[in-house]
């Protein structure tokens, strides 16, 4: 609760016109049918038409005033709910934002999805019912008895029996849906994880003939959703039964009792009328309110789910650095009379004894892992999959904290950086070649707002994305989704080619040239060479081509370094290395390799 008035606080005096218009709304409801009372009793009895025509006059204000009030009411209350929902929604979002990759893995993506829309969307009409609702029924009640009661104390004391009756079925009805409206929220995100499996997967789906098998998956998921639903529209029917039942009986023994009492001269006959409309509005509001009632257990939990993620604390929390030290951060462009060779030299990211284990995890994923990467130099890695090639990646971008050692950029520890000035300086491009709906100047620009279109077709030239200009939009032409009108290797080209825009002291290339044929890779990796000659780079591959003229690189097996130096350094003294080669080069080329190895070794000697 203390969640939802935190939203609600910013809109307080939009809060109280809300209250107001309902408390017209009600005054004006309530007073019409005592108006109607004293016409027929004083107006009709005693021919009075003057005095007919005046209350007439005041029951059309009423109505009038009771219309504007319900008006005014629901405006500014579906007003405030879109604002609220709004916050919500914008606050779970930032919130994750600032997740790491293991705080997402957490909530998922389904259940991440279902916070977002429905459980908002839930809160949004929650708060709506309850004001238009619920808030008016402890008022209805208290001000339609006192009124019944005003008119006759036994005529006011069967109507809160009744009232008494029906609150206490609705209170009944309330807590037993209650329980299955908590699990409903579960059942929902466990649907939106299905249907997202389904749709992303039905190409493989499909090329394993498993429709039938994922149907009756999707039909497992949507039953126990739609049981519960039932299970809730039940206690719903069965409420409104009763409710209507004794509305009934109340009206039939409102009518019995003020017959009664009219013959005992005790009340006026046109105030049976008035007890009956108030003993129907009061049920009416109560009714209605239980129907609201029962969203509100939802909508609990569902401010509970929002505020886990708002309140959630990252595991990864920004540094106290918003720049890096100025010598550090020096490239050559700006490194005043430093000599060139120092500055290329210069250590850029650093690995000192840093290991890492997921948070479910029971053992290290990395361990151990010693290198460096230099300014002016090409560092690659490389290892089966699952030895934690990527992983290492994620380290330096702070997507992941090592949990034993450190990881350094430009000589200063990733976790002293905020993650804003820690990334300023990296130029990523992930395994999953991904591209936003656009153009493609737009996909660009994500790293670097400011570039001119000359540095657009200078990087989509170095990418060799000569496609683009084959399109007869050029830059302006359109990106649908995820870049799905593009084949695999246009998409990683126009990766690379939005990873060159920006300038970045680090460059991180994560499997990123597996989709290129080899001629594409070698003129790719030629022109990148020169590109990118004064920072460092990181190549992730999992081709042993695409490494061979790396500075230096890293053998991963097992989250362990099994190998670390050149090529022809590797395929002498490192077996794991030599596997690789033996599993991608045929035999005559790897027998080149071999003997050019060994006499590079022997000139070395």
């Amino acid at each position: 609760m203390k969640t939802l008035l935190r939203f609600l606080k910013p809109y307080k005096l939009q809060t109280f016109g809300v209250l107001i218009a309902l408390g017209v709304n009600l005054a004006g409801v309530l007073l019409v049918p005592t108006i109607l009372a004293n016409m027929i009793n004083i107006g009709v009895s005693s021919r009075d038409f003057g005095f007919i025509l005046n209350q007439g006059g005041f029951m059309l204000v009423a109505a009038v005033v009771s219309g504007a009030g319900a008006f005014a009411c629901s405006y500014f209350c579906a007003d405030l709910v879109t604002k609220v929902g709004r916050d919500i929604r914008n606050a779970v979002y930032d919130a994750s934002l600032a997740f790491s990759g293991g705080d997402f893995e957490k909530f998922g993506t389904g259940s991440m999805i279902t916070r977002t829309l429905n459980d908002v969307n839930v809160i949004q009409m929650a708060i709506s019912i309850t004001v238009q609702m619920i808030l008016p029924v402890p008022f209805a009640m208290v001000i339609g008895i006192a009124l019944a009661w005003s008119v006759d104390y036994q005529m006011g004391m069967m109507l809160l029996a009744f009232v008494a009756v029906v609150a206490v079925i609705a209170l009944l009805s309330v807590k037993k849906a209650a329980r299955i409206f908590q699990r409903l929220q579960r059942f929902i995100d466990r649907m939106n994880v299905r249907l997202r499996e389904s749709i992303t997967g039905v190409r493989v789906i499909r090329a394993f003939g498993k429709e039938a098998s994922e149907q009756e998956s999707l039909d497992e998921a949507f039953s126990d959703y739609a049981t519960n639903a039932i299970r809730v529209n039940w206690i719903f029917a069965t409420f409104d039964c009763s409710a209507f039942f004794i509305m009934n009986i109340a009206e039939v023994a409102i009518l019995w009792l003020g017959g009664n009492r009219v013959g005992a001269h005790a009340m006026e006959i046109a105030s049976i009328s008035a007890c009956v409309e108030y003993a129907m509005m009061i049920l009416f509001f109560i009714m209605m309110a239980q129907i609201g009632a029962l969203m509100l257990p939802r909508a609990l939990v569902c401010i509970e789910r929002c505020r886990e993620v708002i309140e959630h604390a990252p595991s990864i929390a920004d540094g106290e650095l918003e720049s890096l030290p100025e010598r550090a951060s020096a490239t050559p462009a700006d490194a005043g009379n430093a000599p060139a060779r120092e500055v290329l030299g210069e250590v850029v990211a650093h690995f000192g004894n840093a290991s890492f284990r997921f948070a479910d995890a029971d053992e290290d994923t990395l361990h151990h892992i010693n290198f460096l990467c230099r300014r002016g130099t090409t560092t690659a890695i490389i290892g089966p999959t699952g030895s934690g090639k990527s992983t290492i990646a994620k380290l330096l971008l702070r997507f992941h904290d090592a949990t034993d050692g450190s990881v350094s950029l430009c000589g200063t520890d990733v976790r002293e950086l905020t993650q804003h000035a820690l990334r300023e300086h990296i130029s990523y491009v992930p395994q999953k070649a991904w591209l936003f709906s656009g153009t493609i100047a737009d996909n660009l620009r994500y790293g670097a707002p400011d570039a001119t279109d000359e540095e657009l077709w200078h990087a989509i030239d170095v990418a060799q994305s000569g496609f683009v200009r084959e399109l007869p939009e050029g830059l302006g032409h359109r990106v649908a989704q995820g870049g799905t009108n593009f084949s695999g290797g246009q998409r990683q080209r126009l990766s690379i080619a939005r990873a060159l825009v920006k300038k970045a002291d680090l460059y991180i290339f994560d499997d990123s040239f597996s989709a290129l044929d080899f001629k594409t890779d070698a003129a790719l990796r030629h022109a990148l060479a020169e590109e990118v000659a004064d920072a460092a780079v990181l190549i992730i591959a999992q081709r042993i081509n695409t490494i061979l003229s790396a500075d230096q690189i890293v053998v991963l097996k097992d989250g362990c370094i099994q190998g670390l130096g050149t090529h022809e350094e590797l395929m002498r003294t490192c077996e794991a290395y030599r596997e690789i080669a033996r599993s991608q080069l045929r035999a005559e080329e790897l027998e080149a390799l071999m003997e050019d190895s060994a006499a590079k070794g022997g000139e070395r000697k």
